[in-house]
């Protein structure tokens, strides 16, 4: 079953008038500037571990950058912050560190008030211990904490957690000594990359494709493989990451069978949709898109033109949340109408009105599979469709 907060279409894409987004992260949002981000690592160590006298003489001349705790110590590495913020968030991630609220590998986001033009901002910060040695079973372990500043906590929620684990897992095998002495050829170069990788991704594929961003959601939606040509690997990649957070899978109880299902159907009625980057700007094949989500486009653009990505994150969830909302309406409307033929009517009425009818009872179709009547109701509505079409032709 989909689940869907989203109360209108219109609310759904006028993101600055809805609730769940601050009016100070709007200001923010509503001008078209770079937002500043940061980077932070610290040495975690336990203060059971042995270190050899070379990381002593280390730890030593890094005293002033250092936070020790009954426990354990925390010290400073290398960050993109200002001076005097620095400690600020060095004494708040000791403070989680001693809650035990930091996992090994699982990281977490919260708002973090600084001393920095945002003063607050939205702090992912992540564990990454290190192997304990077979000698020293029992000895507390150490490791680096990585924390990346930006947006509002709301705004780095939108983007998965999981994608930002994977980015700092990247640099675990640069991580081998304290000294770092890859710091500046590996760590930081990597760690000064993150927003770009793990947050500008949308930002960059709708700045790609402008108004042909309808085709990319229509595809999301309806299970529509996308092939990027003639072009890098971080564009392939930025498309693929687009298209998976666009669309619906991952959010239905029985999600394997019915995206199995969507994506069969999809292949027998659909070609691929190609992106051709051998021209500027690219050239797309096979599109296919409907009133719903040509709709959003003008959302989408004005969203890049300001050039914020938290703000297009907003907007691409919007969308998802009204897709769910329709489909969760759909689904009610095809159970009524198994018993009232006034219930089919009405559906009518809601295909013919909510603009994305061919992708609802794509989804529809698959997920009732093994539902007779709901079935041949969902084929009357397909045939309603097709006639409304052809009058429209």
């Amino acid at each position: 079953m989909f689940t869907s907060q989203t109360s209108s279409f219109q609310d759904s894409i006028d993101v600055e008038e809805r609730d769940d987004f601050d009016s100070e992260d709007i200001a923010g949002y509503s001008q078209k500037t770079q937002l500043n981000c940061y980077y932070t690592i610290y040495l975690y160590q336990g203060t059971r571990s042995e270190a050899s006298g070379e990381n002593g003489a280390w730890n030593q001349r890094r005293a002033d950058s250092t936070t020790s705790q009954e426990d354990f110590s925390l010290t400073l590495i290398d960050s993109s912050m200002p001076s005097e913020a620095e400690p600020e968030l060095r004494t708040y991630i000791s403070r989680r560190l001693s809650k035990g609220a930091l996992l090994g590998g699982m990281g977490n986001i919260a708002t973090v008030e600084l001393s920095i033009p945002e003063q607050a901002v939205g702090c992912y910060c992540c564990l990454l211990e290190q192997e304990r040695s077979p000698e020293q079973p029992d000895a507390d372990g150490n490791g680096y904490v990585i924390c990346f500043m930006g947006g509002s906590e709301k705004g780095l929620n939108l983007y998965p957690l999981l994608e930002l684990d994977k980015y700092v897992q990247g640099l675990h095998s640069s991580l081998q000594t304290p000294e770092l002495q890859n710091l500046e050829t590996e760590v930081r170069p990597y760690l000064s990359r993150w927003y770009e990788e793990s947050v500008m991704h949308i930002h960059r594929v709708v700045q790609l494709v402008q108004s042909n961003i309808s085709f990319l959601l229509h595809a999301a939606l309806s299970h529509t493989h996308v092939e990027v040509t003639n072009s890098d690997e971080r564009t392939v990649t930025d498309v693929s990451r687009f298209i998976k957070a666009a669309s619906l899978q991952g959010l239905s109880q029985q999600d394997t069978t019915a995206a199995s299902l969507c994506n069969a159907i999809s292949e027998e009625t659909q070609s691929d949709l190609i992106i051709d980057c051998s021209t500027s700007p690219p050239t797309l094949s096979n599109t296919v898109s409907n009133r719903f989500c040509d709709d959003w486009t003008q959302a989408f653009l004005n969203a890049a033109e300001r050039c914020n990505p938290f703000l297009l994150g907003q907007i691409l969830e919007n969308f998802k949340l009204k897709a769910i909302q329709d489909m969760n309406s759909l689904k009610r409307y095809v159970r009524q109408a198994e018993m009232s033929h006034y219930a089919l009517f009405r559906c009518c009425q809601f295909l013919q009105g909510c603009g994305n009818g061919d992708v609802l009872l794509q989804n529809a179709r698959a997920e009732h599979s093994d539902m007779p009547e709901a079935c041949s109701i969902i084929s009357v509505l397909e045939e309603f469709l097709r006639d409304q079409s052809l009058v429209k032709a």
